[in-house]
């Protein structure tokens, strides 16, 4: 049990101090920790329509919905609200089943009936939940829009910029981006093949744009795209019949053999795209596995 307001400052935004004060001794909730892998929310089917879902404290989550053999992915973390037992396709008109996976150790709130009849009182807290789930659609549509940008290297580096407005911080050589995605989870979020993707990061680790670092989180360099380079439709004398990417600026070094040789960088993302090359098949099965058990 922890005090909701402790364990998400944000949510009290709104309340006067006397009230948050008061909020705080009075929204206590039970918390669950999932551990790293797939998460079966098939347990959670009994859940009661009042009951008003899960808030994320801590940790990553991706939900990813499957169309046939396509799939879209979605990053979820501290502050969402989920509520993973809702069916992705009650109507049946298009068949689509949802997967959810546990991409490093998550901490939930359970806000169940018990909580929806307490923060009643606190309609502030309430319209912050709402400002998160607002702003859970517009991160929903901002990717979408990515994914529909011309080339795929466009679109991972706008990809990276996104997800690095949320969990990025700066360090001396660029953007850290914590997040260990894989290829695959890459490719779902903007709307390419997994081969593909592996191309375009390494032509990016190339340009010293974007490099996967040791410990699978990421390092962004240069800066996020203007609205004119974005849109910017490709040469018919570049690389492959696409224009050539400018190199990004250069950070300073800090010290010698601060950064790893360009090389380098392009075949660790080369690497890692042969290692997912071989599990695809594995992922398939068990993406049909899942899908299977949810028919």
């Amino acid at each position: 049990m922890v005090r909701l307001l402790d364990a998400d400052p944000d949510l009290g935004a709104l309340l006067t101090d006397a009230r948050r004060e008061q909020a705080e001794r009075e929204l206590v909730v039970r918390t669950h920790r999932l551990l790293v892998g797939p998460w079966d929310v098939s347990r959670l089917a009994g859940a009661t329509a009042d009951h008003l879902g899960l808030l994320i404290l801590r940790g990553v989550l991706s939900r990813e919905l499957i169309v046939a053999d396509h799939v879209s992915a979605e990053l979820l973390g501290p502050g969402d609200l989920v509520r993973p037992w809702q069916a992705a396709s009650r109507a049946g008109l298009l068949p689509v089943d949802a997967v959810w996976s546990v991409l490093s150790p998550l901490t939930v709130a359970v806000l169940d009936r018990r909580f929806a009849a307490e923060v009643a009182r606190y309609p502030e807290v309430t319209a912050t939940l709402f400002d998160h789930l607002s702003e859970r659609s517009t991160r929903l549509a901002t990717t979408q829009a990515i994914s529909q940008l011309t080339r795929v290297d466009r679109r991972l580096k706008a990809l990276f910029w996104h997800l690095a407005e949320r969990w990025g911080r700066v360090s001396g050589d660029g953007v850290i981006v914590p997040l260990a995605l894989t290829h695959r989870i890459l490719g779902q979020l903007v709307g390419a093949r997994r081969p593909t993707v592996s191309t375009a990061l390494s032509e990016l680790a190339e340009h010293e744009e974007l490099i996967r670092r040791a410990d699978g989180s990421w390092l962004l360099r240069g800066d996020p795209g203007d609205a004119e380079s974005l849109a910017r439709k490709p040469s018919a004398t570049g690389h492959r019949g696409q224009d050539v990417m400018r190199p990004a600026r250069r950070f300073a070094r800090e010290a010698e053999g601060d950064r790893a040789p360009t090389k380098s960088a392009a075949l660790l993302a080369t690497m890692d795209g042969m290692r997912e090359e071989l599990e695809a098949g594995e992922t398939r099965d068990m993406l049909r596995r899942r899908r299977d058990s949810l028919a």
